[in-house]
């Protein structure tokens, strides 16, 4: 029996079946046979915030077991089925730069490398480290016109399906865009990513792998950079807009110019690694990408699971943490602790590494300097990608705020003179 909550498009045009439910709880739990479902709901929808790049269902089922597995006793799932856009455009701009293919490529190919690397490299008594991502129950990707994999009773018109655990189940919650991100927050955040950077770059050096090739799907420089680039066109006319009403920002509205013809080579530049640092990364390391727990523990630090791997990129591991801080967390947090939050990244990154026999700074020449000079260059690329997403600040006062503080400060430090870029 199904009860949907809500109304829903993408609902409508692929209902969610027992079937195709049943299925999924079978590859979950590795069986063949023996699940009943006694009930399961749909809603549309998942998280805070706005979400472009997929339509989100979220269902949540019961079921038993039959025979002699666990008889009678009922247990329950919330998942999270992400699928492509209904609105054309979005579904082309999704399907022609293959964001719905690199996230499923992310949990089948990348998260699995991973977690078999940490279990070859790292002893068991140097701890594991956990890697903040949900669960993924299922993936199905076909590209158009080809229902050789409808297996599953869903429409030829669904060319890709991802379904993750939902993570508001395990006591996850979205964070408040408008107020941004507290401390704790922050750190949560920032220990979640530098374990993918960590095992990423470990896996590159200690198994001598090209990850470029290895995951050709990556997000590649040319590919990411004509996507940002059409992004940052739409948004800069915005800003400039905007600016023009705010007394006192002439000098910021004539950098911004002297930036704008220039943001397509900028946006490639930054984009490329930094080797021998190059290793996997979000590349969209915001707020509305992840989700936090507080744990009673350590009242300091929330728990931190990472979403929307959409535009994983090999790339330099700080562009991570500009877009973060200058996206994310309020202007005094940033001012006060950027550089202890850069000195936790860095003592965490090095310590992770150490653990599979990679000293950053011996074997790889990278130091908390190196380290600061990247995260000067990568404040320009967070810049720009939030110009292309600019609208989601405009009309917010505390947003907007945020925004012009960035850039007084951006301007005041040098960073929009362009020197040392072109």
């Amino acid at each position: 029996m199904s009860d949907t909550e809500e109304d829903s498009t993408c609902s409508d045009s692929w209902p969610i079946t027992e079937d195709w439910l049943m299925e999924v709880l079978k590859k979950h739990h590795e069986v063949r046979s023996g699940i009943q479902i006694t009930d399961f709901k749909v809603k549309q929808g998942c998280q805070e915030g706005v979400n472009n790049l997929s339509d989100i269902l979220s269902v949540s089922v019961v079921y038993e077991f039959e025979r002699d597995i666990q008889p009678g006793v009922s247990q329950s799932l919330d998942i999270v089925i992400k699928l492509l856009p209904q609105d054309p455009f979005s579904r082309y701009f999704v399907t022609e730069a293959q964001f719905d293919l690199r996230e499923i490529k992310f949990y089948t190919s990348i998260l699995p490398d991973l977690m078999a690397f940490q279990e070859q490299f790292i002893p068991k008594d140097m701890g594991s480290m956990v890697i903040s991502v949900p669960t993924c129950f299922y993936t199905q990707y076909a590209p158009i016109g080809n229902n050789t994999t409808a297996s599953l009773s869903s429409p030829d018109s669904t060319e890709s399906i991802l379904v993750l655990e939902d993570m508001r189940s395990l006591g996850f919650k979205g964070a408040n865009f408008t107020t941004g991100l507290t401390i704790g927050q922050t750190e949560g955040a920032i220990r979640a990513i530098v374990t993918i950077h960590a095992l990423s770059l470990g896996l590159k050096i200690k198994k001598k792998v090209d990850l470029n090739e290895k995951y050709p799907f990556l997000f590649q420089t040319t590919r990411a950079t004509e996507s940002y680039q059409q992004l940052v066109e739409q948004g800069m006319p915005q800003l400039t807009k905007f600016l023009e009403q705010k007394p006192g920002f002439e000098n910021e509205l004539k950098a911004l110019s002297k930036i704008r013809p220039k943001t397509k080579f900028l946006i490639e530049t930054l984009l490329q690694p930094i080797e021998p640092m190059g290793l996997i990364t979000h590349t969209d390391f915001w707020c509305n990408n992840l989700l936090f727990r507080s744990e009673p523990d350590d009242e300091r630090t929330d728990s931190c699971t990472i979403l929307d791997w959409q535009m994983v990129t090999y790339s330099r591991p700080t562009n991570d943490l500009a877009l973060l801080l200058i996206s994310s967390t309020p202007s005094n947090t940033r001012r006060q602790h950027t550089s202890r939050l850069l000195d936790l990244y860095y003592g965490a990154l090095k310590s992770c590494c150490l653990k599979m026999d990679v000293d950053i700074e011996a074997d790889l020449g990278y130091s908390r300097n190196k380290m600061d000079c990247e995260y000067r260059q990568s404040l320009l690329l967070a810049l720009l990608l939030c110009i292309g997403s600019v609208d989601i600040a405009i009309g917010n006062a505390a947003a907007e705020q945020r925004l012009l503080d960035v850039l007084r400060d951006l301007y005041e430090e040098g960073i929009l003179s362009l020197e040392g870029y072109v």
